[in-house]
């Protein structure tokens, strides 16, 4: 997984975690999103948290596979935090 465009232009980066699973959206050299793959339906979707309170993000897209959903849940996190 890359780092996205719009996460690189606003000095973020994105690292995955020493469980192999949740990849975490980096900002100020902090995670400040976790992102993680979770079956649907014979598919994969997305759950997305704010690390620093557990606020979770609505993702709500169905994908047929781990990398696609981390994608589009990647995409849901960029749509709410408002960054084009």
């Amino acid at each position: 997984m890359t780092t996205p465009d719009w996460l690189k232009q606003r000095g973020g980066d994105l690292k995955l975690g020493s469980d192999g699973q949740t990849w975490f959206a980096v900002l100020d050299g902090r995670p400040q999103y976790s992102v993680v793959a979770v079956p649907v339906a014979g598919k994969f979707g997305c759950t997305i948290r704010q690390t620093n309170n557990g606020q979770r993000i609505e993702s709500a897209g169905a994908f047929t596979s781990k990398d696609e959903a981390i994608g589009g849940g990647l995409e849901d996190l960029r749509k709410a935090l408002g960054w084009g």
